[in-house]
């Protein structure tokens, strides 16, 4: 068996495009527009977990993985067929921030990711390449960053290629079957600029945006790196039901200027994020969270 260079193989590791700057625009014309939680959820206690120290330093801290954190070979598999809805997706998989390897019916071992949300990036794979997809391991990190799930990340696919002496298909180098294709959508921009005038009151803009898109979520922070536990939480519910939505980043002040006050007035609601569904609002992290333990945000994203 060929050897492999193990070091340019760890330099390819999965991207999910959460550093991208991309965004895309609202503002004129309309017509022209076309998205991992980190919530404690004892569902998902079986999966194995790495759990950081916290010393002063960030980087020492992201580097320590404990030795609770099970080894692939340990890890037990869960069954996802081509079947599986993204709402069961989401009762078996956590919707939290991890490493996962998905395999093939052979129980062949097709591709190792990372990801912010482990069951919102399975349910993609399943729509996008439901034949390579039927179990997944997954392998929980508490309290990440981004050192610490890649560290995640090599130490699952180091324990691949020691046994088999070959890297996972999927995360071959040149191969974009997995990854290209589930780069979120960037967010949203309400106005072209803080220094141009606008022509159209931004309250006026909320309201075209959140009437013409079925689903709107106001987040603090983008949705591939929200900036608040809550922004985080209900990016990765409405990722993990696959709701096709949009999002705006209330804190961006280069482009949305104003929006959190004005979306404070217009909502009449003081806190983000907030969800809108068909223009009307639905709430925040702690209803979006409460809607889903009652199983009712299937019902929901379905009207």
């Amino acid at each position: 068996m060929a050897a492999i260079n193990i070091s340019i193989m760890l330099s390819h590791h999965p991207n999910h495009n959460t550093s991208s700057s991309t965004t895309r625009a609202f503002f004129s014309p309309l017509k022209t527009l076309h998205i991992p939680s980190f919530s404690s959820n004892s569902t998902f206690s079986n999966f194995s977990s790495i759990s950081c120290k916290k010393p002063n330093s960030r980087s020492f801290r992201s580097s320590i993985i404990s030795s609770s954190f099970r080894k692939l070979s340990e890890t037990d598999p869960v069954s996802v067929p081509t079947e599986t809805t993204a709402q069961e997706v989401a009762a078996k998989v956590p919707s939290e921030s991890g490493v996962y390897a998905v395999y093939d019916k052979k129980d062949d071992l097709q591709f190792i990711g990372i990801s912010r949300n482990v069951a919102a990036s399975v349910s993609a794979h399943l729509k996008l390449v439901p034949d390579l997809c039927f179990s997944v391991k997954v392998g929980v990190v508490s309290d990440p960053d981004r050192t610490a799930l890649t560290n995640a990340w090599k130490s699952w696919m180091e324990e691949h290629i020691s046994n088999t002496g070959r890297v996972p298909p999927g995360n071959e180098s040149g191969n974009t079957t997995w990854i290209r294709r589930l780069q979120k959508k960037p967010d949203l921009r309400l106005t072209p600029g803080r220094h141009v005038q606008l022509t159209v009151p931004l309250e006026e803009l909320i309201d075209q945006l959140v009437k013409e898109n079925k689903v709107v979520a106001f987040i603090k922070g983008s949705r591939s790196a929200p900036q608040c536990g809550f922004s985080q939480r209900v990016v990765g519910i409405l990722e993990s039901h696959g709701v096709d939505f949009e999002s705006v980043n209330v804190l961006d002040e280069d482009y949305n200027s104003g929006l959190r006050e004005t979306l404070k007035k217009y909502s009449n609601w003081p806190t983000f994020p907030q969800v809108f569904v068909k223009g009307e609002l639905v709430g925040g992290c702690d209803i979006l969270s409460s809607m889903e333990e009652k199983g009712e945000l299937a019902k929901l994203f379905q009207k």
